[in-house]
């Protein structure tokens, strides 16, 4: 089966294409698809996020479509930036200016404060239109400062243990993160649904 991914974002193409591959499943980006559509992420939720992209592109494509919303909530900033992650530090800003504001904000926080989770959302439409939705979670703490130059967004202040996603390699990340929990949760409903 072929999915179209409704993301830009080469970071999570990359992860999903990864993730999704061993399952028989051949993700493309929506770009790689002819689809220029951009959709705005006004809902509530990442899963309420999820969904509409997921629609959008689904409705513009036609085929099977999956989407995801993903962000950071900070304990110490009561869960901020939360579905607001991509454009924390404004529209146009870099990864860096992201997790460089994010690191001001936590300025004199201590480290047992620092906590931390990665929340991501699937949402998925099957070609007959079925929609399964899935949210895994990654829990983690926020360094005092940036380290590895693996991953996006804000991997390298996210730590697990003593490395930040930053540091690990992809498949390392894979296990741990909230995008490799929600993906596996997603092909245990795909494989089920294919068993009944």
């Amino acid at each position: 089966m072929q999915v179209i991914i409704a993301t830009r974002n080469q970071g999570k193409v990359k992860e999903f294409q990864r993730i999704l591959a061993p399952l028989g499943i051949t993700a493309v980006s929506q770009d790689e698809a002819g689809i220029g559509l951009e959709v705005e992420e006004t809902g509530a939720t990442f899963e309420d996020n999820a969904a509409l992209k997921a629609r959008a592109i689904y409705k513009a494509a036609g085929k099977a479509t999956v989407a995801d919303d993903s962000g950071l909530m900070v304990d110490a900033l009561h869960g901020a930036p939360g579905v607001y992650s991509a454009r924390y530090a404004g529209p146009d800003a870099t990864d860096c200016q992201k997790y460089e504001k994010l690191l001001r904000e936590l300025t004199g926080v201590p480290m047992e404060k620092r906590g931390a989770k990665f929340v991501c959302a699937i949402h998925m439409i099957l070609p007959n239109g079925q929609e399964i939705t899935v949210r895994g979670e990654c829990p983690g703490v926020i360094g005092l400062a940036p380290a590895g130059a693996g991953g996006f967004g804000y991997d390298p202040v996210f730590y697990v243990g003593e490395k930040s996603f930053g540091e690990l390699t992809p498949e390392e990340k894979d296990k741990l993160s909230h995008r490799g929990k929600a993906l596996r949760m997603l092909s245990e409903k795909l494989q089920k649904m294919g068993e009944e």
